[in-house]
């Protein structure tokens, strides 16, 4: 990676940044009611769909007495959302020396809010698939954020803990990435056991 040439680091959210404590996959429960689990799921990704919402796009017509169960659910792994632990020191030191900070999520909707909600005040770009209609690891995707960032690819680094959609996919697409394996013997200068471990590759 050319340090010197990176202005801004973007973060994968949900298994980078924070993660669930409480596990309950209502989207996932409602894929197995539809006829069409991939295109469901694909649209859930791409956008703005609430529970109710996504049942209906999947055909769905649920009796309010149905629903009640799986919002629960929902309610229950938003509440429970936590960062990880060096998430509020790394960010402070990447802004400290100088870097512009964003997140680039693969969600269904109601999961954006408790990141927000988490980091406010901390990130200067919020790039959810849900809003933007593409999914990572496509390139519109990042090209929209470079784009709106105004750097050429090469001037961001992308960090995520999914292989294809954070590392694979970005570099495809000219922007500098890092694989971050949390618990996996890391491999290689681009793979990451932490992100303390970029806070110290980034300092000046």
């Amino acid at each position: 990676m050319s340090q010197s040439e990176v202005k801004a680091v973007l973060f994968d959210a949900y298994g980078t940044l924070c993660h669930m404590t409480v596990r309950r996959r209502p989207y996932r429960q409602l894929a197995r009611q539809v006829a069409d689990p991939i295109g469901f799921t694909k649209a859930v990704m791409t956008q703005p769909l609430g529970l109710r919402e996504a049942a209906h796009r999947g055909g769905l017509s649920p009796a309010p007495d149905a629903m009640a169960p799986l919002a629960q659910d929902l309610a229950d792994e938003l509440a429970g959302v936590r960062l990880f632990p060096e998430v509020p020191a790394v960010l402070a030191q990447l802004r400290a020396f100088g870097y512009r900070l964003g997140v680039v999520g693969n969600l269904a909707k109601p999961y954006a809010e408790p990141v927000r909600q988490l980091l406010a005040g901390q990130l200067e770009l919020w790039c959810w698939s849900f809003e933007q209609g593409y999914p990572k690891p496509h390139p519109e995707l990042y090209r929209r954020v470079c784009e709106q960032l105004e750097l050429a690819p090469s001037q961001v680094l992308m960090v995520g803990d999914t292989r294809v959609e954070d590392f694979v996919g970005a570099k495809a697409c000219g922007l500098q990435a890092r694989w971050l394996r949390r618990q996996v013997a890391v491999q290689g200068a681009e793979e990451l056991g932490s992100l303390t471990e970029l806070a110290l590759q980034l300092a000046p």
